[in-house]
């Protein structure tokens, strides 16, 4: 009798084996103890690809590659590697803590601090929008020839997380979520270097900022045009920005990502050379990758050097302390007579270029469940 009984267990558990339910091999891993997932990964295929972003031009930034096409496994894995803190040498720095979603993925420290307390070279460049960069170079200098090389240099400078990649394989294959997050990624639970780069990648280029006032308020309005839903001030910013005022802030802010593809010199003094050191060109003295300017009210201090402490100070910059850097200024910022440019803005106008500037704001990129800590604390 208890032969038969025991048969007929192991019979029942080998039908409900059988008959498991696809979906449930992702609830065991979305229930486990250390993660916060969803049973199904977030649409990150729509966040990646704004329908704000979908005019020619900004099209022609776009440098996700065809040989790592976003997949929503895929977005999900880079975001757990992204918030994961054993990618450090001792356990403490993740790539989340010095691009910090709260404040534009960007840090609020002029310098960000690696895990030994040492402090970077140069301030957190934001996240957003970085998959807008045709050349599809990064860091201010532009050393990384793309986003699946840069997401690995932090991991491996001697200041920031100081890890190397034998050990960051090792350490990732050490934790029991990643051999399944690795399948559902890339069809095998093989880890390797190459794959944290991939979807290190794809987190990175999803976070695209598409819920701002300015991209609502457009719709298919040319930019020069007033919009109806803005203030009378912020149309006036506006019309600063794109160039009635004897500057066009958009010559090197353009399309609707507010981006650019070459290095440029601003007009910050400070000794660095910038890209003149990954390319050797006398042109790129002094001059460094542009960032989108979406979100940009709340990812202070700005510039690379994180030298300016307010965007009034910013504002200000431009406006009347501008200086042609031993005459490697970018040539946009040369006025007619070949000077550094001077914008002349009375208090009015400043305050109206200040209050466009915030039409650029996306609060939900900074409170998306989807860009946030899956790491259960």
């Amino acid at each position: 009798m208890n032969k038969c009984l025991n048969l007929l267990i192991i019979s029942l558990f080998v039908l409900l084996i059988a008959c498991k339910k696809p979906d449930e091999k992702s609830a065991e891993l979305t229930s486990n103890p250390w993660l916060n997932l969803p049973n199904e990964p977030y649409n990150y295929l729509s966040f990646g690809d704004a329908p704000q972003y979908s005019d020619n031009f900004t099209q022609s930034l776009d440098n996700e590659p065809d040989s790592n096409r976003i997949s929503n496994w895929g977005a999900t894995l880079g975001r757990v590697l992204f918030y994961d803190k054993s990618l450090s040498k001792n356990n403490t720095i993740s790539c989340s803590s010095c691009h910090v979603q709260a404040v534009g993925f960007t840090d609020t420290a002029q310098f960000s601090r690696g895990f030994e307390g040492g402090l970077t070279g140069r301030h957190s460049m934001t996240l957003i929008n970085a998959r807008y960069y045709a050349s599809g170079r990064f860091f201010w200098d532009e050393r990384a020839a793309s986003l699946e090389e840069q997401v690995l240099m932090p991991i491996q400078d001697e200041v920031e997380m100081g890890l190397s990649l034998d050990t960051l394989v090792a350490r990732v294959s050490s934790k029991p979520y990643y051999p399944e997050l690795f399948e559902k990624a890339f069809g095998s639970k093989e880890i390797n270097t190459n794959n944290i780069a991939k979807a290190l990648a794809q987190f990175v280029r999803t976070i695209v900022a598409k819920d701002t006032k300015y991209h609502r308020e457009k719709g298919n309005l040319p930019p020069n045009q007033p919009f109806p839903g803005f203030t009378a001030q912020e149309n006036l910013g506006k019309e600063i920005f794109f160039g009635s005022k004897k500057v066009n802030c958009a010559s090197c802010h353009a399309s609707n990502s507010f981006s650019s593809d070459n290095p440029r010199n601003n007009g910050i003094r400070n000794g660095d050379f910038g890209a003149y050191s990954t390319w050797q060109i006398e042109q790129y003295i002094g001059a460094f990758k542009v960032p989108s300017l979406i979100d940009i009210d709340k990812r202070a201090p700005y510039m690379h050097d994180g030298s300016l402490a307010t965007l009034e100070e910013v504002i200000e910059h431009y406006n009347s302390r501008l200086n042609n850097n031993d005459g490697h200024l970018d040539p946009h910022l040369f006025d007619e007579n070949n000077q550094p440019m001077r914008m002349n803005l009375n208090p009015a106008e400043k305050d109206a270029l200040l209050a466009f500037l915030k039409t650029l704001s996306d609060d939900k990129i900074r409170t998306e469940e989807a860009y946030s800590n899956p790491f259960r604390e």
